[in-house]
């Protein structure tokens, strides 16, 4: 691993987004197609929140060492808060009419079944490698000083909170499945294309269906989804494309969430939530200033 020290994690649970405030329909850069990808990313939380945070307990009756059992104990509740602010904010959207409340179900539907059908061990190592994938997200969005000029600052607050502690928390479940399941290597990769496939996808196709809603045609929305597309995965520069290296480094034999070390802005957040009363809009305003004036 790199030399540093990693960071506590700590549950922040009366952080106020202003998420009931004034925020616009399409709050990133005024581009629908933009917005709806990360409104698609928030309503899949609340409910994959769940579902890590029930995989990773199913193992509190072997989990032996001292520390890892305070930091699943603070994961749990990281993830709760997280599952609460989205909601708030998906409730906005179902306002708009979009069905928050079919889409859940069908993701609540589809991990009961997921976790009937597989172990324990299995469901973990799902968890683990939709942590690793959440974990390489936050690191994209946050550094890409481009990226978070255009969100709304409430918006941008939520989702640079939410990676903060997403880094905060990223070897947990890991840790809980290298120490007390047998999911070995090849099991892990095929755990890993499983999920993240998958999951794109997911999440483009739920974007189109809010587009839809939105009104616009199918060739409107195949011009949009194409540029979107473009802009998550063309080979340079691409929002997702640029963390392929960071995501390679599961199917690496010798792999842990901490061999990257944190993320660049980490600190300058965490100061700055300090110095601005833990008001998460206000200190991330602060930051992101401080990035782009540097």
């Amino acid at each position: 691993m790199n030399d540093f020290t990693k960071p506590a994690i700590i549950p922040r649970e009366n952080l106020d987004f202003g998420l009931d405030g004034d925020i616009p329909k399409y709050w990133l850069n005024n581009d629908p197609a933009k917005t709806r990808f990360f409104d698609a990313l928030s309503v899949s939380f609340p409910e994959g929140e769940r579902y890590f945070i029930e995989s990773v307990r199913a193992f509190k009756d072997k989990i032996v060492d001292p520390k890892l059992i305070e930091e699943v104990k603070a994961f749990t509740r990281q993830e709760a808060q997280h599952g609460i602010a989205h909601t708030q904010y998906n409730n906005r959207l179902q306002a708009q009419g979009i069905r928050v409340d079919v889409i859940e179900k069908d993701i609540r539907t589809l991990l009961k079944h997921r976790s009937k059908i597989l172990s324990r061990d299995m469901n973990l190592a799902f968890t683990a490698a939709a942590e690793h994938v959440t974990a390489i997200m936050c690191h994209g969005m946050v550094e890409k000083r481009e990226l978070m000029d255009q969100f709304d600052p409430r918006m941008r607050a939520l989702y640079a909170w939410h990676a903060m502690e997403e880094v905060e928390h990223k070897a947990v479940a890991f840790d809980v499945m290298a120490n007390y399941s047998n999911i070995g290597y090849f099991r892990r990769v095929l755990v890993m294309l499983a999920f993240s496939i998958p999951f794109n996808f997911g999440i483009l196709s739920v974007a189109n269906y809010m587009l839809r809603v939105d009104r616009f045609g199918f060739w409107q929305r195949a011009g949009m989804l194409t540029k979107l597309v473009w802009w998550l995965y063309k080979p340079t520069g691409g929002i997702i494309s640029s963390l392929t290296g960071h995501y390679l480094k599961w199917f690496k034999p010798n792999f842990h969430p901490w061999g990257s070390g944190e993320v660049a802005m980490y600190k300058l957040w965490m100061d700055c939530l300090k110095s601005e009363n833990n008001d998460p809009v206000k200190a991330t305003n602060t930051a992101v200033d401080k990035i782009l004036n540097a």
